[in-house]
């Protein structure tokens, strides 16, 4: 269907979409479009110069252009009252159920995630928003199909939201022959319809922006955000962004990105998986480069470390908040050691985070919560660790640079086919917050364990006991996991979607150049997700 202002998009998905889709909210989203488009395929385009540094055998370091940003005092404005103490911050995609249950969490923050942890069908993106809207007006309710009632508690976290990347594009909503950016979909429909609300709450519109990689892509969010605020009539510096810094190229440039949102700033976040994922990218023509296992890859390998530092040190230099990283574990109800050992791995992933100078991180599960909660309240007193000196030098280019080492395993490879298959398989039926081996995985997940495989595949990489990561040895193991997934209850009534992400991991690594994004690839073969449950 089209409007007569040079729109086309698909037909509205019932019951409710048309509320989100009216024609006002056709008319703002056509105004981002045309004023912002071209900028941001300009941007994406531009993309790469880090990479072809590296390849080139350079060694990038900080923007000396803005040398000056770096050196000079200057910080961002103070946090809105129901964003200074973001201790504990739950994720989650903007299904119904899944909303009520993070809100009512216990958290403070919530991020509903119409990125990572959403697979964007159309008919799950719109209702998505609808979700978003009837959670700020406090409205919401789920009833599953059981007869089990949700709803929210009296308190409830404070919400932000982060819509679709730079990268992205939304098929399915054009303007003048052209897709609209996915970016400015999310984020446009989400302003356009809340902000005012919000206000009058007592609250605002707070989001985090995912997948920056130059200082540039974060001044055009913050011209959105100055052309929204006008278009909407709201105050300056009403939107407030939290930008994850989850690309290497964005780690070079984490006192740009402050600069560049100015009032509406807020924080930054490490956005750990995305910026493994991105390290891969930044490697790949360096034959040299081989990660070990995904399992040994944690917050205290060197060039991770070296980066949550310098991003605490940034952010507490221009007062914002220094935001850490996920918890993936889910509670393992069936097996109480196992769980015992998961909840060990999240307190001292949090107690590492808070003793660094940490001022909140990141669950996904409300089980999670009271876990991070107790370590955070227990060594963090004040709202936040803003004001805490750090005495300890910079890290350097050097430091953030250096190419982790270590042992790649045959189960290290079984487990990164394990992950990306059972996560594309079902992305592809609009699925996009997975359980996997009794963690919470999302996009992240699967572009981490392909571009694992990828670089062990075409930079000659060995396991510990000999054998070449070819080819042939990484399709035997997508072939076993698909075989296991096969023998499982519902396996059988998934083999087309099995098989469909199957092909499209294939070509990923079988590629002679890195896929830039999975999502990107898969999303052509998006299917409609089955309805569960009452509005």
């Amino acid at each position: 269907m089209g409007t007569d202002s040079g729109v086309r998009f698909e037909e509205v998905p019932r019951p409710r979409g048309e509320e989100v889709l009216s024609r006002p909210a056709i008319e703002f989203l056509v105004l981002l479009h045309r004023h912002f488009e071209s900028r941001r395929a300009e941007l994406v385009a531009q993309r790469g110069g880090f990479r072809r540094i590296i390849a080139e055998g350079g060694r990038p370091t900080f923007p000396r252009e803005t040398e000056e940003i770096r050196t000079a005092k200057w910080s961002v404005p103070p946090p809105p009252p129901d964003l200074v103490d973001r201790r504990v911050e739950i994720t989650g995609p903007v299904d119904r159920k899944m909303i009520i249950n993070a809100l009512n969490s216990g958290a403070r923050v919530f991020m509903a995630d119409f990125e990572d942890a959403h697979s964007p069908t159309w008919s799950a993106t719109v209702r998505g928003q609808v979700n978003v809207a009837d959670a700020v007006r406090r409205r919401i309710s789920y009833t599953s199909l059981d007869g089990k009632e949700y709803r929210l508690n009296d308190h409830v976290a404070t919400l932000m939201v982060r819509p679709r990347g730079w990268h992205l594009s939304e098929r399915n909503f054009e303007v003048d022959g052209r897709p609209i950016s996915a970016s400015l979909f999310d984020f446009g429909l989400f302003l356009f319809h809340n902000a005012a609300e919000l206000r009058r709450r007592g609250s605002g519109p707070y989001l985090y922006l995912p997948k920056l990689e130059h200082y540039r892509e974060a001044r055009l969010w913050n011209d959105v955000f100055d052309a929204t605020e006008h278009a909407l009539d709201l105050p300056g510096g009403t939107i407030r962004a939290t930008a994850l810094i989850e690309t290497l190229p964005a780690a070079f440039q984490m006192d740009e990105i402050l600069w560049e949102l100015r009032t509406h700033s807020v924080g930054l976040n490490c956005g750990r998986w995305d910026y493994l994922f991105s390290f891969i990218k930044q490697f790949e023509d360096v034959p040299t480069a081989r990660f070990p296992d995904r399992s040994r890859l944690t917050m205290s390998t060197p060039f991770l470390t070296a980066y949550s530092h310098l991003l605490i040190r940034t952010c507490h230099r221009r007062g914002a908040h220094a935001m850490g990283g996920m918890a993936a574990q889910i509670p393992i109800k069936e097996d109480p050691e196992a769980n015992a050992r998961a909840i060990a791995l999240v307190a001292a992933d949090k107690e590492r985070e808070v003793a660094a100078g940490h001022d909140g991180t990141w669950v996904a599960h409300p089980g999670l919560v009271p876990v991070a909660m107790e370590i955070f309240d227990r060594h963090m007193p004040t709202p936040n660790q803003i004001g805490r000196p750090d005495p300890a030098p910079a890290p350097g280019p050097e430091q953030l640079l250096e190419v982790p080492v270590g042992p790649i395993t045959a189960d290290g490879v079984q487990k990164n086919a394990r992950a990306a298959l059972r996560y594309v398989e079902s992305w592809l039926r609009g699925i996009g917050c997975v359980p996997i081996d009794h963690l919470m995985e999302d996009a992240a997940t699967a572009e981490i364990a392909r571009s694992q495989l990828w670089q062990w595949v075409h930079h000659d990489a060995r396991l510990d006991d000999g054998r070449p990561v070819d080819l042939l040895l990484v399709r035997k193991a997508f072939s076993d996991e698909r075989d296991r997934f096969l023998q499982e209850p519902e396996g059988s009534s998934r083999a087309p979607s099995l098989d469909r992400a199957g092909a499209i991991l294939d070509e990923a690594v079988a590629s002679p150049r890195l896929i830039g994004f999975i999502t990107e690839r898969a999303y052509r073969e998006l299917e409609e997700p089955r309805e569960e449950g009452a509005v």
